[in-house]
């Protein structure tokens, strides 16, 4: 597929606020490498900015379809790497944008994606590829590093809480390295961080489970029991020795077992 520019949004004039461009050309390669590219494997990049990224992803071999949500970014994008036959160019927003359909036009083998996540709609924009995580590989973001902290965090720890679950339920996140504020222009306030997620469980998500997983994190310093007093009788909870622990001491795997014997023996 060739140069494509597809204008999804209302007309902007200049970039929103809070936006940190990645420059470090170092920093750049390594999250490109992190990905296995191959010779024309398709990458869906969000949020690609002014192409700094998009540019080591191609030379990688990639064939790169940017979502680029700014009208003015959007533009330079389209300017930049006009002509160039594996580039393409969607303006829109990603949260918007039906990412499995754009996927499966494209592609009928699954496809990798990479970006530099906005630090305010980090949660959201994960939530959206894991939608279509089927049609998705592996992903590399770089997102704050408090929030690569509680991706890939694991029980016990501090930050470990829905977002790991959520995160772990489809994919195996792997925290790669920090990227300190330097490599930014203008610098952020904070220190982000490289993740990567291999997608590809081959277990089925049900949506009831990602409820009782919510639920359970609500009130992180309350035992289970009173988190989840809400969706079962408290009886039967009460019967339940995990009922008695406090979410963050429940893995996945624990939390899947308590949640499939809750349904059980409430039916």
């Amino acid at each position: 597929m060739g140069f494509l520019y597809s204008r999804k949004m209302s007309q902007r004039s200049r970039p929103p606020r809070g936006q940190h461009f990645l420059h470090d050309r170092g920093i750049l390669e390594r999250i490109a490498t992190s990905l296995p590219t191959g010779e024309g494997r398709r990458v869906v990049e969000i949020g690609a900015g002014e192409g700094a990224l998009t540019e080591f992803l191609l030379a990688a071999g990639a064939r790169v379809t940017a979502i680029e949500i700014d009208r003015v970014l959007a533009e330079r994008l389209g300017g930049r790497f006009e002509g160039n036959e594996v580039f393409e160019l969607v303006e829109g927003d990603v949260l918007e944008i039906d990412l499995a359909a754009l996927i499966a036009e494209r592609s009928r083998e699954p496809v990798l994606v990479a970006g530099n996540l906005p630090y305010y709609i980090t949660s959201p924009i994960l939530r959206k590829v894991f939608n279509a995580a089927g049609q998705v590989e592996q992903a590399v973001f770089l997102m704050q590093r408090e929030v690569a902290a509680r991706v890939t965090a694991r029980k016990g720890s501090r930050d470990y809480g829905f977002l790991s679950v959520l995160c772990r339920l489809y994919a195996e996140p792997e925290y790669l390295f920090a990227v300190s504020a330097g490599a930014f222009r203008p610098p952020p306030r904070v220190t982000s961080a490289v993740v990567r997620l291999v997608m590809g469980r081959d277990r089925p998500v049900d949506l009831d489970f990602v409820k009782f997983a919510k639920s359970c994190f609500s009130q992180p310093r309350k035992k289970l029991l009173n988190n989840l007093s809400g969706r079962y009788d408290r009886t039967l909870l009460a019967g339940f020795e995990q009922s008695q622990r406090r979410a963050q001491e429940l893995d996945l795997e624990e939390l899947l077992e308590f949640w499939a014997r809750l349904e059980a023996a409430s039916k």
